[in-house]
This record gives C-alpha cells, structure tokens and sequence, in this order.
C-alpha cells in the first residue's frame, strides 16, 4: 500500500471516528517512521547502485589493463626472442669478413691456393647458410638502387655502366637480422655519366 493511500485511509478513518486522536497520533508518528524508513532505504539503494557502477567500472578498468600488460608481454617476449642473437650475431660478421678477405686473397685458378680457396669457400657458404637459419641475412647490394636505410655511402663516382644513384662498388657487406639492420653494407654509389680514369 503506498504513503498517499495510506494518508487517506487514516483521514477517512478519523472522519469516521473509528480511530480516536491519540490513535491518529500514533499511527501518524508511525506512518512518518516508515516514511523516513523508506526515503532512508530508497538512498541507501542509490548509493548501493552508484558503488555497483563504480565497481564495474573499476573491474572494466583493471580487465583492459591486465590484457594490455599481456599483449605488451607476449611483444616484449617476441622481440627478445627475435633478437636475442643480435649481440652474438655482431661478433660473427668479422669472422665472415675474414673469409670473405681470405677468398679474396687466394685464386681457384692458381693449383697453389686452389687447395685453400677451396676450403674456404666451403666453410663460409656453411657458415652464411647457418647464420641464416637464425634469421641473419647477407646485404650484398651491387648493382641495386641506393636504399640508405641499408646502405652506407662512402662515396659518388661517375660510372658510364651504372644508372645514377646505383651502388657500383662493395666495400664491407651489410647484414640484417630479422628485418633489423645489424650492419650496413658500405659502397660506392654512381652518379652516372662518364667514368672517371683514375691512373691518370
């Protein structure tokens, strides 16, 4: 039964005379109890229902936290496994260098260092091909466009054989490790036209 019908119910009964005024007083005074009773429960609900918002919120707040401190793990766990080997990967490219020079030194040709160039050139396709298992890459970028992201020029010559802006010379190939540049590769970029007589 609501407050207004229960106002009236009493009005009606004091007009009848059924309820005498120490009657009406009392069920008055309990009547405004239960009103306070209620106005009391009906904010304790509000604040109930304003703490249960905030709650869900708080719990929404902390669940896209915790996901986004699990996806910034599994990316730092996938970096590092990816370039893990980076360090040692950088102690080996002057291994390589020193085969690659060691060729360079000796001739297929010449029955002298045939035996060496040989070994060499064996050891150093296995090498190269075992670093490449591991996600090191070779630069080797002679004849391609200059791209100074993975190129480091030493210089510009003229050249009548290589378009402008084209790597002509190698110097020091350069080494990538999983998409991550380790080392540029170091050349001589043409600038096109007629070559240069450099014994002149």
């Amino acid at each position: 039964m609501s407050n207004e019908s229960q106002d009236i119910e009493i009005k009606d009964q004091v007009e009848e005379g059924t309820i005498n005024e120490a009657g009406e007083e009392s069920l008055m005074d309990e009547l405004t109890q239960a009103n306070f009773r209620i106005e009391e429960l009906e904010q304790l609900l509000a604040a109930s229902e304003a703490a249960l918002e905030e709650r869900k919120d708080v719990e929404m707040r902390a669940a896209a936290e915790t996901q986004n401190i699990r996806t910034r793990a599994a990316k730092d766990v996938e970096q590092a496994r990816k370039f893990a080997l980076e360090k040692f990967a950088n102690e080996l490219l002057p291994v390589i260098d020193n085969m690659e020079r060691a060729l360079q030194g000796t001739s297929a040709e010449d029955e002298a260092t045939k035996a060496i160039y040989e070994g060499v050139e064996l050891t150093l396709k296995g090498f190269l091909s075992t670093v490449e298992k591991f996600g090191v890459k070779q630069v080797n970028p002679l004849g391609e466009a200059f791209n100074p992201e993975h190129h480091q020029a030493i210089g510009m010559q003229p050249s009548g054989e290589y378009p402008e802006n084209t790597v002509m010379l190698v110097m020091q190939k350069g080494f990538i490790l999983n998409e991550r540049l380790l080392r540029p590769a170091m050349v001589m970029v043409s600038q096109g036209g007629a070559s240069v007589d450099t014994q002149a």
